[in-house]
């Protein structure tokens, strides 16, 4: 028999994790699957119980909208996916237990690595954005040493969200459209300063209205780090990079916490040397 993961999520078919999942398994030769799933809320427990029968079934990757819905339909949750309060990665233990993980703190960190490992005098990101993603990018980044500011329409929720995921720490909120108007702040020396600038909302995304942001905002040398995937190539990038600034997509997010589960799916570390040919057919 063949085994196999998923991913699952409502709606399903915009997916991209079949994909780099498929392509890593094709490279590696294996004999398994990895399928996108449709499940409708009300539906949720049922699936789990039908899956966690299936000797074949290795786990599933878990997307909007049931990243916190899962939690308490688990037998366990690994300590990181508890303190961010959400679960896109469900793994059979040996024991049959089904354990809730979290693979996107590991995948919105992953390309910052290389910079992360310098000393710097201080770090600051500004953060758009106060759903799902947000809380999986805010406990990364805390505990990378990160002053935060965030930045939502409801200043209560990110008030919220500051408390609950790192209650010591010296963060700031703002209303979103505090960033769409210029400013003529005079920013001090940014020499030996970390730095970002964090798209973690939809806005952007196909279908979906502009972020509005004025680059005035961001500090000097400054990165710009969009989490949307279609497009790849948002305007909020665009942007940032006619005003000079480095910038990170989507993809690298997606494909570092799809690397992750893959290893917890599958017990072999994907073939991380062909990214650059995995990417271009995830934007083909």
């Amino acid at each position: 028999m063949t085994i196999y993961a998923e991913v699952i999520g409502d709606p399903i078919a915009q997916s991209k994790s079949p994909a780099i999942h498929g392509f890593w398994i094709d490279k590696l030769g294996l004999d398994a699957e990895y399928r996108a799933h449709h499940v409708i809320a009300d539906d949720l427990a049922a699936y789990l119980e039908e899956r966690r029968g299936d000797p074949d079934w290795r786990g599933c990757n878990v997307t909007m909208p049931h990243k916190q819905a899962v939690i308490s339909l688990l037998d366990r949750l690994e300590p990181l996916a508890r303190r961010v309060g959400a679960v896109n990665t469900i793994v059979r233990a040996p024991d049959g237990a089904l354990v809730g993980r979290n693979t996107d703190v590991a995948g919105f960190l992953e390309p910052l690595r290389e910079r992360l490992k310098a000393t710097h005098y201080f770090r600051m990101a500004r953060i758009l954005g106060t759903g799902g993603a947000a809380r999986a990018i805010v406990a990364g980044l805390a505990g990378e040493g990160f002053t935060l500011v965030l930045a939502g329409r409801d200043a209560g929720k990110a008030e919220a969200l500051l408390g609950e995921l790192d209650p010591g720490g010296e963060h700031h909120v703002a209303p979103l459209d505090h960033f769409a108007k210029p400013t003529d702040f005079a920013f001090d020396d940014r020499e030996g300063c970390c730095d970002l600038v964090i798209n973690a909302s939809p806005l952007g995304m196909r279908g979906q209205p502009p972020l509005e942001f004025d680059w005035s905002h961001a500090p000097p040398g400054s990165v710009a780090y969009d989490i949307v995937t279609d497009p790849v190539e948002t305007e909020f990038l665009q942007q940032a990079r006619s005003a000079g600034f480095e910038t990170i997509d989507g993809l690298a997010m997606l494909i570092g916490q799809a690397a992750a589960a893959f290893t917890h799916f599958f017990g072999v570390e994907p073939p991380r040397g062909h990214d650059a040919e995995l990417r271009q057919r995830l934007m083909a």
